[in-house]
């Protein structure tokens, strides 16, 4: 353990932990102050100033990292016979209806989406006690609910990813890997917090971004300059 404790501080000397910085230099800090053996996931902290328990200010969406999340995501397709070659054309890990309705019921979600079309979304949407805290319930707002299913497959396969407020105020999100370089990091940061931005409820009051934090598993958090998303 005490390792770890000398580790942690020759990386918390790399930087000051009393400053923000840009997006760039976090993400250059970030690499920097990783020990860890495997390829950390880097992840970005987004504190909002909105109430998430109001409706009309619920901040969620979906964003395309330029660059992918460095993460292989499987992908089930649940989907009617007559979109299964479509769905697998596409890269779909996993490819069925009812059978995999019922591995679901059984505890099985050993997958990272779940697309599906809206004529079975009455049977999906019966799963979702299982799916629900997962984070897998497919939904109309984050595309995986769609007629193309193609389309959504390669586009979960190729690093879109989705995010919403948590009841804190709080949106976390992966942005990629520690083996990315800091360009690859910085432009998947920049490419969420945008999107971020173009989300703002109309009925948000005050300061929309309170404060943002880079940090990979296991590292410090890096403090983002706020000023530079206003």
């Amino acid at each position: 353990m005490a390792t770890l404790t000398k580790k942690r501080k020759i990386a918390v000397g790399k930087f000051d932990s009393g400053k923000s910085y840009s997006v760039a230099e976090a993400s250059k800090i970030v690499k920097e102050i990783t020990t860890t053996k495997f390829d950390a996931s880097v992840d970005l902290a987004i504190r909002l100033g909105v109430d998430p328990r109001k409706a009309n200010q619920m901040v969620r969406g979906t964003v395309t990292l330029p660059h992918g999340t460095g993460k292989t995501m499987r992908v089930l397709a649940i989907v009617t016979p007559d979109k299964e070659a479509e769905a697998r054309a596409a890269g779909a890990d996993y490819v069925g209806l009812d059978e995999y309705i019922e591995k679901i019921k059984g505890g099985w979600t050993d997958v990272d989406v779940i697309i599906t079309m809206p004529s079975v979304m009455g049977k999906v949407g019966a799963l979702g006690r299982v799916l629900g805290p997962r984070g897998l319930m497919p939904n109309p707002k984050t595309g995986t609910v769609t007629m193309d299913i193609g389309k959504a497959v390669t586009e979960s396969k190729g690093g879109k990813i989705d995010f919403k407020v948590d009841k804190a105020g709080i949106i976390h999100a992966g942005v990629g890997k520690v083996s990315f370089d800091a360009a690859k990091l910085s432009e998947n940061a920049n490419e969420l917090l945008q999107t971020i931005m173009k989300l703002k409820p109309s009925s948000a009051k005050g300061t929309y971004v309170k404060s943002v934090t880079l940090s990979s598993t296991m590292s410090p958090g890096v403090a983002i300059d706020t000023k530079l998303f206003t």
